[in-house]
């Protein structure tokens, strides 16, 4: 078929990538524009935008879809489905019906659960038993869309997010050249989301990474495992800031924050956490015990 591709992250090249090898011709692929990243602040175009031009596609950012200009142009290119996987920008109805199939998209979660921007963290921070891919036909709502295929996998107990993050994406490019082979057959029956069981996403906030010692220890350990590379989880040493980046249960009991061993074994709301592998401020990564070799944290004290 004739596609449009719209992506923006990491987790969108596989996708696209199978797309095209499945032998698809993508007219053309939208994804944001180039953003200020690095030392140098210098804007650095997406995965899916240096993919795609790479490969000689042409490559389309812009700011919003919403201009009548953007439109026409969009409809111009007069495409039989557009497929879109973590583009980043709302589509318009204009830009929904313009394709001839209209809009699908790769979504990283069982939908209802996890509607919106951050599914694959959200189910690990959830303690979530499964999660899986939707590929959905796309309506004005938020991740409402009517359910066309739908793939579940265990979530296990010590999966991270840049694990789930490969796994789903991985498993999206297989769903979503399947989906369009059986769209294009007309042999792809949609069905309604349920009512129940919907739950939200929200997009990641920087300040979710800080350590609250009150909760249990079983969702800081979710929360290492979830948040980390970004935006990383912390905690406060005196004046500086401790990430951890690896954690694990530990037994014990006292003061929320404090230090009950030699071992960085910190008490928590319920239970007791291990930082495994941290990093201070200004230094490479490094296990737990070496950091305490070198810079010791005595039992009793309470970290912020």
């Amino acid at each position: 078929m004739r596609l449009v591709f719209m992506g923006t992250p990491d987790f969108s090249v596989p996708i696209l990538e199978s797309l095209r090898e499945a032998g698809h011709d993508v007219a053309a692929v939208y994804s944001q524009p180039p953003r200020p990243a690095g030392r140098g602040h210098k804007e650095q175009p997406s995965p899916v935008h240096v993919f795609a031009a790479s490969h000689g596609i042409p490559v389309r950012t812009p700011a919003s879809l919403r201009p009548a200009e953007a439109q026409a142009e969009f409809a111009a290119l007069e495409a039989d489905v557009a497929v879109v996987a973590a583009y980043g920008l709302i589509l318009p109805r204009a830009i929904l019906e313009a394709p001839r199939l209209g809009c699908v998209n790769v979504h990283a979660s069982l939908l209802p659960r996890w509607r919106g921007a951050a599914p694959i963290q959200r189910a690990i921070l959830a303690g979530d038993a499964e999660t899986g891919v939707t590929i959905m036909q796309m309506d004005v709502g938020l991740d409402t869309g009517a359910i066309l295929l739908k793939e579940s996998i265990l979530l296990l107990p010590d999966a991270t997010a840049p694990w789930l993050h490969d796994m789903l994406s991985a498993m999206g490019a297989r769903m979503a050249v399947d989906a369009l082979e059986r769209l294009d057959e007309g042999v792809l029956t949609a069905s309604s989301q349920p009512d129940d069981g919907v739950t939200y996403a929200h997009k990641l906030a920087k300040d979710e990474g800080r350590i609250d010692w009150s909760r249990p220890a079983a969702e800081i350990e979710r929360q290492v495992r979830a948040l980390t590379p970004w935006p990383g989880v912390w905690f406060d040493l005196g004046a500086e800031r401790v990430k951890v980046l690896e954690a694990a249960l530990a037994p014990g009991t006292g003061v929320a924050g404090a230090v009950l061993d030699d071992r960085l074994t910190v008490a928590c709301g319920m239970g007791a956490l291990r930082p495994v592998r941290v990093q201070r401020a200004g230094k490479a990564p490094m296990a737990a015990d070496e950091m305490l070799r070198g810079h010791a944290i005595p039992a009793g004290t309470v970290l912020g």
